[in-house]
């Protein structure tokens, strides 16, 4: 029972009650969007056109851009395109009036009577399950959020003026971003780049993967992420991963795609798209001599540049040799002294003698120029 006023209410506005039914009406407005025989509406949604019924309605009711859509008149040009020419020929009316009956008028009922037709409407900048939770919406008052979703329904509700459902979907976007839904927002976002709250949330996104880098390098779901995403994350300076999980994650993604992309070679993928985004002087030398360089992905002086920065920092400039990893410039990409080179080759040896052999190390000494090499060195 609700009570109306306050303590001086009457008798008669005691004795009165309101029931509710809200989730009836709801199920009852699902019911009728589900029945195409009931709707008057029909969305043909995204490349595959899949049909959305709806009531007109209930959609212009809702939101004025779909009354500005389904109900605003053509324009006269547009009308001359769209009618067919026989239609001029069936506007006189076929029985006579009486003449106590005002006149019809004969260019607002063809208009009512289209207005009353079923329309067909194409629809291509949202996904068919997007649009089908936003219609859901619009008739039932109510829709299951879903992180896969979620980005398109934002931006569905911006689009159509839904301002209720908009401030839903930003609210929903600060608890349900976590390890196990962040590579679907950021592959979602790949569909909705164009829009403005796309932008919001992916930096939000972004952030929570800076946070949390090696977890979410090491998901399965990373390796399905677009390749301008995966260069993205990658590359950015607030990313908190240890360079060799960022390049386990690099190798997983080029190998993933190398196998859906049979035509294509995944090691020059990898070297063209990653070998810039790793630090490999930061992964520990026996690592690199036990797990990188097998893989032969990485040039040789490359290793051996990291070796040499690991031995004595001071003989190599980490951001010349970003630079030059970026530009592809492997040969020649030390200029060490041999005193230098014998301690390098001597902690190369010594990690070999831990692992698997490798006997070019010897010769790291003569690799190289001095455009490396630290200013304080000779």
């Amino acid at each position: 029972m609700r009570l109306q006023g306050d303590m001086e209410s009457t008798d008669d506005e005691l004795d009165q009650s309101v029931f509710e039914n809200k989730n009836g009406l709801a199920d009852d407005m699902a019911f009728l969007a589900s029945m195409p025989e009931l709707c008057d509406v029909t969305f043909l949604v995204g490349e595959t056109r899949e049909p959305v019924c709806a009531v007109k309605a209930v959609l212009a009711a809702r939101s004025r851009v779909f009354h500005k859509m389904l109900y605003q008149p053509p324009s006269p040009q547009r009308k001359k395109e769209v009618l067919p020419k026989e239609t001029t020929k069936l506007r006189r009316p076929t029985f006579l009036k009486r003449s106590s009956e005002p006149l019809l008028n004969v260019k607002n009922a063809n208009t009512q009577t289209q207005s009353n037709q079923h329309q067909t409407v194409v629809v291509d900048e949202f996904e068919p399950d997007v649009f089908r939770q936003l219609i859901e919406y619009i008739h039932t008052g109510c829709v299951t959020l879903q992180p896969r979703t979620l980005l398109g329904v934002l931006n569905a509700a911006d689009y159509y003026g839904l301002e209720d459902l908009r401030k839903a979907c930003t609210g929903f976007v600060q608890c349900c971003i976590n390890v196990d839904t962040v590579c679907a927002l950021l592959s979602s976002a790949e569909r909705y780049i164009q829009y403005k709250c796309t932008k919001s949330l992916v930096q939000k996104v972004l952030e929570f993967v800076d946070e949390h880098g090696n977890e979410v390098l090491n998901l399965g779901s990373f390796a399905l992420l677009p390749l301008h995403v995966v260069r993205l994350i990658l590359s950015r300076d607030e990313l908190k991963a240890d360079e060799f999980t960022k390049f386990q994650a690099a190798l997983m993604w080029t190998m993933k795609y190398g196998d859906t992309n049979s035509n294509v070679d995944w090691k020059e993928v990898f070297v063209e798209n990653f070998m810039s985004s790793i630090q490999y002087h930061k992964i520990p030398a026996n690592v690199l001599m036990n797990e990188v360089e097998p893989l032969k992905l990485v040039p040789y002086e490359v290793i051996m540049t990291s070796l040499a920065y690991q031995a004595d920092p001071s003989c190599v400039d980490p951001d010349k040799l970003k630079r030059a990893l970026r530009m592809g410039n492997y040969h020649g990409l030390m200029g060490i002294s041999s005193t230098i080179g014998t301690v390098t080759a001597e902690r190369t040896m010594s990690v070999q003698s831990s692992g698997t052999h490798h006997g070019s190390s010897s010769t790291i000494s003569s690799i190289g120029s001095s455009d490396l090499v630290g200013s304080d060195k000779t």
